[in-house]
């Protein structure tokens, strides 16, 4: 396995591997990590796993190693990275999503909170997937899906990291607290919102998708929260206007009316300003 990352991280990741601390164990896998790539013999399959304000960066690192037979497959939230990608390499671009609860903790080892782990990829013309790519991905301790219709699957999986994000960044706290305190109307609007976005778009939500974000999301007691509090919390690189500002975006342009969702960026919005403006002065 090859992995493109900073220099910082490529010396850690080559003495120390990538590290999993899981319910079903603590593990860790030799990488061979890179943060540059050397011209020469594209690569058969790309993989782009980072935050979204690391794209841009991402995809002129991974440029050298992308050629016209790649199959280019980017793991990032939301869906407006896959306008980008495709307009820059067009026809070599498939879709994918995880879903894991999952963080790094301050070592640097991924934290595995729950054992929910699954990667579901397709075509996003419908096409049959490439063999060889569902091959390779096909490993031990992932559940992979390969999905007919992989843009459906991409707008459930941001409708609801965007109702939590809307949730526990709007109400700031776990579900379990802001069920105990009455939540749960928020909670289910949050999912409302969202879910008439995507079917405005024409990708109405299943339900079975449905009914899992109400599970996950509406659980007595649940410790859950989403990445994007998470990161908004320690300060660390977040996808707000990825996540939520896209999905208002569309919201906009479809005439869907979301006002959780728009109170809970003007929230966010606004504590970057004055963040800003403190680091400023």
């Amino acid at each position: 396995m090859q992995r493109c990352c900073t220099s910082r991280d490529a010396i850690s990741l080559r003495r120390d591997g990538i590290r999993f601390v899981a319910p079903d164990g603590d593990r860790a896998h030799r990488v061979r990590a890179e943060s540059t790539l050397t011209s020469g013999r594209p690569y058969d399959l790309v993989l782009i796993a980072v935050k979204a304000p690391g794209l841009e960066q991402a995809l002129v690192t991974a440029a050298d190693g992308i050629g016209p037979d790649t199959v280019v497959l980017p793991f990032l939230n939301g869906m407006d990275h896959l306008d980008v990608l495709r307009r820059r390499w067009p026809g070599q671009v498939i879709g994918g999503l995880v879903k894991i609860v999952a963080t790094v903790d301050g070592i640097g080892a991924v934290v595995q909170m729950t054992s929910l782990c699954g990667m579901t990829v397709g075509t996003l013309d419908g096409s049959p997937l490439p063999h060889r790519v569902a091959g390779v991905l096909d490993v031990p301790g992932v559940d992979l899906t390969v999905a007919a219709d992989i843009v459906g699957q991409l707008w459930e999986k941001w409708v609801f990291i965007a109702a939590a994000g809307v949730v526990t960044c709007l109400l700031r706290n776990d579900v379990g607290s802001i069920l105990a305190a009455g939540g749960e109307g928020h909670i289910r609007q949050a999912v409302a919102e969202a879910e008439a976005v995507a079917r405005a778009a024409g990708h109405p939500v299943g339900e079975t998708s449905h009914a899992q974000s109400l599970e996950l999301l509406t659980e007595p007691g649940s410790s859950f929260t989403s990445s994007l509090y998470r990161d908004l919390r320690r300060g660390q690189a977040q996808e707000a206007e990825h996540i939520l500002g896209a999905l208002a975006a569309r919201a906009g342009t479809l005439g869907v009316e979301t006002p959780l969702l728009d109170l809970t960026l003007t929230q966010i919005r606004a504590q970057h300003l004055s963040t800003a403006a403190a680091g400023a002065q």
